[in-house]
C-alpha cells in the first residue's frame, strides 16, 4: 500500500518537473531568433516598432502594428482594410496570445508582410515579442 503511494507521488513528481521544464512557446522562438539575429531583444525597441508606420508597396496610405492593434495591445483592435475585430493581443488580458508557436509564426509573417511590405527580421521578431510578453 505504502509502496504503491510512494510510487505514484514519484510519478508525479517527475510529470511536474517535465511539464515545468517546458520552455513557454515565446521563449522558444526568442532563443531561436537570438540564434538569427545574434544582439540582444529589446521590449523598448519592439514598442517603437509596433507604433512605427511604414509604407507598404501597395498600400495606399502607411501602417502600423498598431493601426489594426492600438498603440495598446491590451485593447480590442479593428482590421484597418476589413473592419473586423481583433482580440486584444497581450497574453496578460488574452491567455489563447502567444500560446502557439504555430500561429505566432503565422501572424508575424503575415502581419509583417502586410504592415512592413517584407518579412521581419530575426531582431524585429525578437523585439516585438519581448514586447508582447511584457503586457
Amino acid at each position: 500500500m505504502y509502496r504503491a503511494t510512494y510510487l505514484s507521488l514519484a510519478c508525479l513528481l517527475v510529470i511536474g518537473n517535465a511539464f515545468a521544464a517546458t520552455p513557454s512557446p515565446v521563449a522558444s522562438l526568442l532563443a531561436e531568433y537570438q540564434g538569427e539575429a545574434g544582439g540582444q531583444f529589446s521590449a523598448a525597441a519592439g514598442k517603437q516598432l509596433w507604433n512605427q508606420n511604414f509604407k507598404a508597396d501597395q498600400a495606399p496610405i502607411e501602417r502600423s502594428c498598431a493601426s489594426c492593434h492600438t498603440a495598446d495591445p491590451s485593447g480590442t483592435g479593428k482590421h484597418v482594410k476589413t473592419g473586423k475585430p481583433i482580440a486584444p493581443l497581450a497574453p496578460s488580458v488574452n491567455n489563447k496570445r502567444l500560446s502557439d508557436i504555430g500561429e505566432i509564426r503565422k501572424w508575424l509573417r503575415r502581419n509583417c508582410n502586410w504592415t512592413l511590405g517584407r518579412e521581419c527580421s530575426a531582431q524585429e521578431k525578437g523585439d516585438l515579442l519581448s514586447y508582447l510578453n511584457t503586457l
